[in-house]
């Protein structure tokens, strides 16, 4: 088959950078076009340099678009939704990065984000979450990039949810991230003699991507988050605390993991008794689309401690994009991601 001509508006961005690096390794997608306002005309190696001899594309303007297969949307939150109506008319397949169509109920869009521009637009788009929404992803034209931090809570919680092994309704949910995460535009948080060393809590409640979890949780759960800045660059480590019920044991958890990800090819349940690696750690998926999850049970109290980890730039933002649009033009699902990350 001809590849898709793939146009990335917003290119310069760690989103649409790290989208454009998995694309010029994925066999049936053609980058034609990388746009960026900032870096107009200059070489794509400029800002991406482990780009270098990978492709001659310089950054063109946004506002000169060539007509595509697929339209790739690294932009700020709220511009893509304010410019749709232009990106629609370039390209059959959309796939917007950002956080203006993730959701699927508009009140919490607007709890967590304030008025939305185009909500007519939400019910268009699917959640592109390949573990747990891919019968939506395979039907659709226009698809929706999920939170980094969503995608790690809910990959750890959601076999557990779908299985009804929650006994209280509430779950606090802890996510340790890395710097880019924040994007790559700088602010004093992310200056990095402030980023250096640090392990800062940097949003004690009202996480946006707080409204992902509750609105994709089986049951629409009490969620509460809490974020805490790193100084890793990549990764997400997650925690999560809920009860299981009366009567419920490990080996419960284990089969609704088991069973739940047993086809899904980029979730790996770790659960070892002994060393070092027993536990999910974000270094070991650092530049893969894996997703390591884990959990310990504390027996007497019914107390289940969940964890995840993912690189937030692959498995949290380009990669989980690319596993979805696999899904939609039914190409094998691991199709350009099988980097099974480093170690040491």
């Amino acid at each position: 088959m001809e590849p898709l001509r793939t146009v990335i508006v917003g290119g310069s961005g760690y989103a649409g950078g790290e989208f454009l690096r998995l694309a010029l390794g994925h066999p049936y997608l053609d980058v034609v076009q990388v746009t960026s306002r900032r870096y107009l005309r200059q070489p794509v190696s400029f800002v991406h340099p482990n780009l270098r001899g990978q492709t001659n594309l310089k950054f063109s303007d946004p506002e000169h678009l060539e007509e595509a297969d697929l339209i790739v949307l690294g932009l700020p939150h709220g511009v893509a939704a304010q410019n749709f109506d232009y990106y629609k008319e370039k390209a059959p397949y959309i796939i917007d990065l950002s956080a203006d169509f993730r959701l699927k109920t508009l009140e919490l869009y607007e709890r967590f984000y304030g008025a939305h521009p185009r909500p007519d637009l939400l019910a268009q788009f699917a959640y592109a979450n390949p573990e747990i929404n891919a019968e939506a992803i395979k039907n659709a034209n226009w698809l929706a990039g999920a939170g980094c931090t969503a995608t790690a809570t809910l990959l750890g919680l959601y076999p557990l949810y779908a299985q009804g092994l929650v006994a209280r309704h509430a779950v606090f949910v802890t996510v340790m991230v890395g710097s880019s995460a924040a994007g790559a535009e700088p602010s004093p948080a992310g200056h990095h003699p402030e980023r250096s060393g640090a392990l800062r809590v940097y949003k004690p409640t009202g996480h946006r991507h707080t409204a992902e979890v509750i609105d994709y949780l089986p049951g629409t759960p009490e969620v509460h988050m809490t974020a805490v800045a790193t100084e890793r660059i990549r990764g997400i480590l997650m925690t999560a605390q809920v009860f299981i019920p009366d009567g419920f044991s490990e080996q419960d958890v284990w089969q609704a993991y088991r069973e739940f990800y047993a086809d899904k090819p980029f979730v790996r349940l770790v659960k070892q008794r002994r060393g070092i690696h027993r536990y999910p750690d974000p270094k070991v998926v650092t530049g893969s689309n894996y997703a390591d999850v884990g959990f310990e049970l504390e027996p007497d109290t019914g107390r289940l401690v969940v964890i995840s980890a993912i690189d937030n730039l692959v498995k949290g933002t380009a990669g989980h994009a690319i596993q979805a649009l696999n899904l939609r033009m039914g190409w094998d699902e691991r199709t350009g991601l099988e980097f099974p990350g480093l170690h040491p």
